[in-house]
């Protein structure tokens, strides 16, 4: 008989940067990277608000770690649906960043309002103050939003789909039967099973589920364990999640 070749990745997807105005101060790389290897996370992705502009610092701080860092973004559409943007490459995560930042209103961040959005390098030291309003709402639909995602490459996941701010499930009232996501995304809080039974319109949809961290303890606080017979990547967790809970992945 057959030994199969699958191994176990824990992973989370959905982690900010001190490029979120929301995050902490301590959301710096080699404290992200350190705290995800000391929570036994194999795959992370990191998901600012609007922007990727420290996903490549992340990348380079976890070189030769053991640790596999995705670059995303979380970007806002214009329903105010929060929806996570995953790729490959930090190649990929620019030609998105390009299409999305010509989405975005000519607003500046009010830094004392929401707080500022830093550029750091892989050190966690200070490069940048980016001051363009990163936390609200890019004009394109989420439909759109998907497709172009996947012509990319990336993987897309509504975010914390159920929650009552920028939630797809609140905001919308239902899954739209025409969007071309790769899974939903609920929080800590809500069990796939409990979804499932609350929202007939996720019938069809994988369930995972991320920290959503902002600050350090919280990474990994929330997982999926994902089932790879291949090294981990966009096409290989894409894979895993048409497989189906239980089979592909599952929510420990």
């Amino acid at each position: 008989m057959c030994k199969s070749s699958r191994r176990e990745y824990h992973v989370d997807l959905h982690i900010h940067t001190v490029l979120s105005a929301c995050a902490e101060v301590e959301m710096i790389p080699p404290l992200i990277v350190e705290e995800a290897l000391q929570k036994g996370l194999h795959v992370i992705a990191i998901t600012d608000h609007n922007a990727t502009g420290n996903v490549t610092a992340v990348m380079e701080a976890a070189a030769g770690a053991g640790l596999l860092v995705l670059p995303g973004m979380e970007l806002l559409t214009q329903e105010e649906v929060d929806v996570l943007c995953i790729f490959d490459t930090a190649e990929q995560a620019q030609a998105w960043q390009t299409q999305v930042d010509g989405w975005l209103l000519p607003l500046d961040n009010d830094a004392e309002r929401f707080g500022p959005q830093f550029l750091v390098d892989a050190g966690g030291d200070f490069v940048a103050e980016d001051t363009r309003m990163r936390k609200a709402p890019a004009k394109v639909g989420i439909e759109e939003a998907a497709r172009a995602v996947h012509a990319l490459g990336g993987l897309v996941i509504p975010a914390h789909v159920e929650r009552d701010v920028y939630g797809l499930l609140y905001v919308l009232g239902f899954w739209p039967p025409d969007l071309e996501a790769d899974a939903a995304e609920v929080s800590h809080n809500l069990r796939p099973s409990q979804a499932y039974a609350q929202y007939p319109s996720l019938k069809n949809v994988p369930i995972i589920s991320n920290s959503d961290a902002h600050f350090l303890d919280w990474i990994g606080h929330t997982r999926t364990v994902f089932r790879l017979e291949q090294p981990p990547s966009v096409a290989a967790l894409r894979a895993a999640l048409r497989q189906g809970a239980g089979q592909g992945f599952y929510v420990p």
